[in-house]
Parts: structure tokens; sequence; C-alpha cells
């Protein structure tokens, strides 16, 4: 029994981990999503441009519940563009 105590032990400090890493790139991508949300396009620089275009596809191929863990990482919500009137 103390080898399986041991291997269970072991198997909760890499679940632990892998948790903690979890939270800390959530907090990431919620961070990029927020500033990919706020930023305005047409006045970047082509790079910067090419830059937040890549980080917004990546963002966008996340589950919708993984991203909206990640802005509750941060505390942030992205607010949906209403229609002009």
């Amino acid at each position: 029994m103390p080898q399986r105590d041991q291997e269970i032990a072991l198997l909760r400090g890499e679940l632990e981990m892998l948790m903690n890493e979890r939270q800390s790139i959530l907090r990431v991508v919620g961070a990029s999503a927020a500033l990919i949300a706020s930023l305005d396009s047409k006045r970047l620089p082509v790079g910067a441009v090419e830059a937040a275009d890549m980080v917004a596809t990546s963002i966008n191929c996340l589950s919708e519940e993984t991203l909206q863990d990640a802005l509750s990482a941060v505390n942030a919500e992205i607010e949906e563009d209403l229609p002009a009137a």
C-alpha cells in the first residue's frame, strides 16, 4: 500500500500543478482577449495588426466556456457591439 499511496500523492501533486498552470494561462488569455477587444485596428501599425489578428484567431478557437473562464480569471467582460442607431 505505501507504493500506491506514493503514486496517488505524485498524481495529486501533478494535478495541482496542472490546475495552477491552467489558471495562469487563463489569466493570460483573458487579459489578451480584453486587450484585443479594446484595440482600434485602424490606428495600429501593420505589424501590430497582424499580431493582434493572430492572437484573436487563437482566442476564437477556444470554446465559449474556456473563454468565459479566461475572462473571469481577470474580471473582464467583453461588450458586444451594439447596432448603429
